[in-house]
C-alpha cells in the first residue's frame, strides 16, 4: 500500500488514495474495538444491497494503527456539486432526500439499535442528572422502528459518478432505528455547518416525502444534539445545548 495521496484528513483518521483502492488510516489512540464496528457496518450494510465502496480488506499497519482499505468511487461528492452549481440546489436536495429515504426502506437487522446506543451516549454527557432523566424519558416514549440509519447523512457523504450513480460513504455511526432520528441528525448537521436555510429547506421536503410531521422530527432533536455534544467541537457546544433546553420538563 502506498500512502502518497492524501484524499482528507480528520482529528482521527487520514484517508488516503492507492491507485483504485482508498485507505482509511485511523490514529494510533483508535479503539480497535472502534474500526472493527466500522468495517462490520459496512459490510452488513453492503449485504443489504445499499451503494457503497466494497470493504477490501481490514489491517494493521506496522506502526500499529488500524487501515480500512475499500474500493475507490471516482466522482464528486453532492456537497461539491451544490458548492460548484448553487443555482441547483434544490435538484440535489431532492437527490438527497430521495437517496436518505431509499435508505430507510433497508433493514439491517444485526446494526446495533439507535434507542440503546442514543441512552448510552446521553449518559456519557456532562448534563445534569434532571436533564438525562428527561432525555431518556423522552427517548424511551419514542416510537421503536428498525429503520437503516446512516448518523451522519449529508451530502459529504454522497459521492456521484460521472453517470450519476450515487454511493453513501462512512457508516461508523450506522444503527437501526427511526427514521426521523436520522433527519434530525441531518438537520442538525446543516446547522452545526452554518447551513440554516438549507436545514430548513431539507427538513420541509424531508417531511413533505416521507409524509412525516415537522413536530415529530424536531421532537428527536434535543436527543441528537445531547449525542452530539459527547464528540462535538468546543465551538459547537453552546449550539447543541439551546437545542437540548427545549427539553419539555412535565
Amino acid at each position: 500500500m502506498k500512502f502518497e495521496k492524501i484524499v482528507a484528513e480528520r482529528a482521527d483518521k487520514t484517508i488516503y488514495r492507492d491507485g483504485d483502492k482508498i485507505i482509511k488510516v485511523f490514529a494510533a489512540d483508535k479503539r480497535k474495538s472502534d474500526v472493527l464496528n466500522e468495517a462490520l457496518n459496512q459490510a452488513r450494510v453492503e449485504e443489504a444491497g445499499v451503494m457503497i465502496p466494497k470493504i477490501c480488506d481490514v489491517t494493521r499497519l506496522d506502526d500499529g494503527r488500524w487501515a480500512i482499505v475499500m474500493d475507490h468511487i471516482e466522482g464528486k461528492t453532492l456537497a461539491e456539486l451544490m458548492d460548484e452549481n448553487p443555482a441547483q440546489t434544490d435538484k440535489y436536495l431532492g437527490t438527497f432526500v430521495d437517496l436518505q429515504l431509499k435508505m430507510h426502506e433497508k433493514k439491517v437487522p444485526l446494526l446495533n439499535k439507535l434507542k440503546d446506543k442514543m441512552a448510552r451516549k446521553i449518559n456519557e454527557t456532562e448534563l445534569s442528572a434532571t436533564v438525562r432523566y428527561e432525555l431518556n424519558v423522552r427517548l424511551e416514549s419514542m416510537p421503536k422502528h428498525t429503520k437503516l440509519g446512516h448518523g451522519a447523512f449529508n451530502p459529504s457523504n454522497i459521492i456521484i459518478t460521472a453517470k450519476g450513480d450515487a454511493y453513501i460513504i462512512d457508516w461508523a455511526h450506522a444503527t437501526q432505528g427511526n427514521a426521523s432520528a436520522d433527519a434530525a441528525r441531518t438537520y442538525l448537521l446543516f446547522c452545526l455547518g452554518g447551513k440554516q436555510e438549507l436545514a430548513e429547506k431539507y427538513l420541509k421536503l424531508f417531511c413533505k416525502k416521507s409524509d412525516t410531521a415537522k413536530q415529530y422530527v424536531l421532537k428527536w432533536l434535543p436527543i441528537v444534539a445531547a449525542s452530539q455534544s459527547v464528540k462535538g467541537k468546543p465551538e459547537e457546544r453552546e449550539l447543541l445545548y439551546k437545542w437540548i433546553d427545549v427539553v419539555e420538563y412535565e
